[in-house]
């Protein structure tokens, strides 16, 4: 939790939360959104967690990061599913994918129309 905390400020969000070494609250940048980190006995194999993060400026927010010594796996690219990702993992190793989606996030091409 003392590392994790650091890291996920360092990507913008605020701590709002430390009851525990068990447990933080994040407040996202924009909107009312929060984010939560439990610690656990054992992490999750495999591929693990797949955590989104909505970016208004992606390119910039990462070049800044990446000025502050944050590490990406995947620089901003345009993805078939028409949304601009970056990837990165956390100190566990969760895959973070900060993106920008714009309308494509709730009207894409193929939205389900009921």
């Amino acid at each position: 939790m003392r590392k994790a905390i650091p890291f996920y400020e360092r990507l913008g969000l605020k701590l709002i939360v430390h009851s525990s070494d068990d447990y933080a609250r994040f407040m996202c940048p924009n909107g009312t959104s929060t984010f939560s980190i439990h610690k656990v006995n054992e992490l999750p194999s495999g591929d693990g967690v797949y955590v989104y993060f909505e970016c208004e400026n992606l390119d910039s927010h990462v070049s800044k990061l990446i000025l502050e010594g944050v590490q990406f796996d995947e620089m901003p690219n345009d993805k078939s599913w028409l949304w601009r990702e970056a990837r990165l993992k956390d100190l566990d190793r969760n895959q973070l994918i900060l993106y920008l989606a714009g309308e494509n996030r709730l009207n894409p091409p193929w939205r389900i129309n009921s």
